[in-house]
């Protein structure tokens, strides 16, 4: 008994030191097309994905070279900002003025829901008012009897 509980207790410290050299290993290692979704060409305006001037193959170059020399894509997308400026981002940084990006269509959604959760039970109010339909009785009594003739002989008519 012991000797399974002294077992599993080096299997599970075996474990927990080689986890994090396995989530290392597991991790992906950055590439182009990864890099290229995010970038734009600084003088094309052009995601670097599509862009075809001379300026984003020598981005390009760049970032293969820092691919080679096991940069992740957050320092490669640092690196191509210090080199190019904030430009270079498909997606502005969340900072300053460019944070209206973020917050602006948001804000703007929920306002119009609120407009709509406050007027359209106006509106609504509005033309029962006018039609006649808010003040009217709900009919519970049977049709007259000649509405009753009318029926039978359209069905008559029709059937």
């Amino acid at each position: 008994m012991k000797s399974t509980l002294r077992f599993i207790l080096v299997a599970a410290a075996l474990l927990l030191a080689l986890a994090p050299s396995a989530a290392l290993a597991a991790t992906a290692k950055t590439s182009l097309s990864d890099v290229e979704d995010e970038v734009m060409c600084p003088s094309c305006h052009e995601p670097l994905a599509l862009a075809q001037s001379p300026q984003a193959n020598a981005e390009r170059n760049f970032i293969r070279m820092l691919i080679a020399q096991g940069q992740t894509k957050a320092a490669i997308k640092q690196a191509l900002v210090a080199q190019y400026g904030t430009s270079v981002l498909a997606r502005p940084p969340a900072q300053g003025f460019n944070l209206t990006v973020y917050v602006l269509p948001p804000a703007l959604v929920l306002a119009g829901l609120a407009v709509l959760a406050l007027t359209l039970p106006r509106w609504r109010r509005r033309t029962k008012a006018r039609t006649g339909f808010a003040n009217a009785p709900a009919s519970t009594s049977k049709p007259s009897t000649e509405d009753e003739r009318r029926l039978d002989e359209d069905l008559a008519r029709y059937g």
